[in-house]
């Protein structure tokens, strides 16, 4: 197994408290082997004995210092280092402990957007307060917490929500919200992630698929429409004239105006569908007997 050197994933922040809450110092490190962490105040190391009551823990490269109950001594600059076989690494912050309260207020607030999909997203915000406010980030009203997709990042009063990559379902309201023993800020902003093609062209692409659709079904429907009469009159086109002699009283049918007699008995008939499933064996007689062809739908 390789070793690596500790490194800070996420490095001390400092925190302004009010006297008599709770502070608390929390770091991630990563190394190989897993790195051994001390922690110092002001540059002394920091045990039970030099602080009553402080919390330490170190688990899954998560480090943790809390104080239960600052006071005003507490404050100074805190420093954690990690160490293993190939090296160490220290980060540091400070710790003010103030009887002065201000609710949180935001210096920069989150900026609305429109990005491409497959974009990195951040949302940033500058949030100030005494004590320091605890900073949540939210999607349509629900808590997001920190994942490899969905990443916050806290450095100074600068807290930022990072999307690794967006998709369209990542769209939506995002809020954020400031809180401390004084107050509460919120900031909302929208978030646009569009698909690969813009939204004008979408449409586009829908309106021609519909056409092609009604197109579709067109054809279909004068596929569905070919009775036997159509046939008929299709098949005429293609046949000599009956030999027959014309009735003194009445012209000969031409080809056409039998194709139109033809077409038109289908028009007008109540229910052309009772051709399709049922078409009279009469029909095939019908090119010797020319008269009787406007008689057929009768």
């Amino acid at each position: 197994m390789a070793t690596r050197a500790p490194t800070f994933t996420q490095p001390l922040q400092s925190v302004v408290a009010l006297e008599g809450s709770a502070a608390t110092f929390e770091a991630q490190v990563s190394g190989s082997p897993v790195p051994e962490v001390s922690w110092f105040r002001d540059g002394q190391v920091l045990s039970a004995a030099a602080l009553p009551g402080v919390q330490i823990s170190f688990s899954d490269g998560r480090a943790v210092l809390r104080i239960p109950a600052v006071i005003a001594a507490h404050s100074g600059r805190y420093s954690i280092r990690a160490t293993n076989g190939a090296g160490q690494a220290t980060s540091t912050a400070e710790l003010l402990v103030t009887v002065e309260t201000a609710p949180p207020n935001f210096l920069q607030r989150l900026q609305s957007s429109t990005v491409r999909q497959g974009s990195q997203v951040r949302l940033d915000v500058r949030v100030i307060g005494i004590p320091t406010p605890v900073v949540k980030f939210y999607r349509e009203g629900a808590e997001i917490q920190s994942s490899a997709d969905f990443k916050i990042l806290h450095e100074g009063d600068l807290y930022s929500l990072l999307i690794a990559e967006a998709f369209p379902e990542d769209s939506g309201t995002y809020s954020v919200t400031a809180t401390n023993s004084t107050g509460r800020a919120t900031a909302t902003a929208e978030l646009l992630v569009q698909g690969e093609e813009a939204i004008p062209a979408k449409k586009t692409k829908t309106v021609i698929s519909a056409s092609q659709i009604s197109q579709t079904r067109q054809t279909r429907v004068e596929k569905v429409a070919m009775t036997p009469e159509s046939f008929l009159a299709r098949q005429l086109a293609h046949k000599t004239p009956p030999r027959t002699p014309p009735k003194p009283t009445s012209k000969s049918p031409t080809q056409a105006s039998l194709v139109a007699r033809v077409t038109g008995g289908r028009q007008q008939s109540p229910s052309p569908v009772r051709h399709v499933k049922a078409p009279t064996p009469s029909a095939v007689s019908l090119p010797h007997q020319a008269g009787q062809v406007p008689h057929h739908h009768s």
